[in-house]
């Protein structure tokens, strides 16, 4: 049985032009299923959207600049954009299933980025990809391209880095959570002469391109958060966060995934 919500955002996709086949294997739900509804549920009217802020005759910022910031911290960490037919790009962002609260939030941005877009998440084995389509997410997201991210430049144009200056705690929460972490680390040392168990909190972040990993340690350094930068063989993949007054900081404006 599925709910009214996930039969609108189905007959929602089919609306955007898009056939039966790939809408059923992006939700996982029947050929059969999707054109029982469309005869025996009104089709979803596409209601005209704001334009894309990108693409006015004076390019502006997105109209929700705060979830802008987190979306493009996912984007950068575990998002890619493809395109489809008719000039229309999905933008998938894959999400451990593990962490319910941060796919809702993952889903709250692609919304409030582009509020005239259906949004989809769709089960995969141990993940959720959560998606929308849109024919302005190359604009919005001028580092799409061909390949993978850690293969090619990565570099913020003026008005993304306005936007990442102006809200950095929501840029490094989206980097976080797409491609970071907060852990236990522990070590022992002597106390009145008995060895004892010490245990401290720590923040990861790992992605293989240089230039992410510094857009990255950039936010840190404008919130005042020290990070070192840890070698995996010869590559730096990790930045951590260990010093007790910047975890402090990034607990209370990040925190652990949930």
């Amino acid at each position: 049985m599925y709910d009214m919500r996930t039969r609108t955002q189905a007959l929602g996709l089919i609306a955007q032009g898009r056939s039966l086949g790939s809408v059923s294997r992006e939700t996982g739900i029947s050929r059969a299923t999707l054109r029982s509804w469309q005869r025996r549920i009104e089709p979803v009217q596409r209601r005209p959207g704001p334009p894309c802020p990108r693409c006015d005759a004076v390019p502006r910022p997105p109209e929700d600049p705060a979830a802008y910031a987190y979306l493009l911290g996912l984007y950068l960490g575990d998002g890619c954009i493809s395109a489809h037919r008719k000039g229309v790009y999905y933008m998938r962002i894959v999400l451990d299933k593990a962490w319910p609260g941060v796919i809702d939030a993952c889903e709250n941005a692609l919304r409030a980025v582009r509020p005239s877009n259906s949004v989809c998440r769709v089960r995969r084995q141990g993940c959720f990809v959560v998606s929308s389509a849109s024919k302005h997410w190359p604009c919005l997201f001028p580092q799409h391209g061909p390949g993978k991210k850690h293969e090619r430049p990565i570099a913020l144009e003026a008005w993304q880095q306005a936007i990442v200056d102006a809200h950095p705690w929501e840029f490094i929460r989206g980097l976080i959570h797409s491609d970071g972490c907060r852990v236990i680390n522990w070590t022992t040392r002597v106390v009145g002469g008995e060895r004892k168990r010490y245990e401290y909190p720590r923040y990861f972040f790992t992605n293989k391109s240089d230039d992410i990993r510094r857009l990255y340690t950039d936010a840190l350094d404008k919130v005042g958060v020290e990070w070192t930068a840890l070698a995996r063989g010869s590559d730096p993949y990790n930045i951590s966060v260990a010093r007790k007054a910047s975890v402090a900081l990034m607990d209370a404006h990040v925190g652990p995934k949930h």
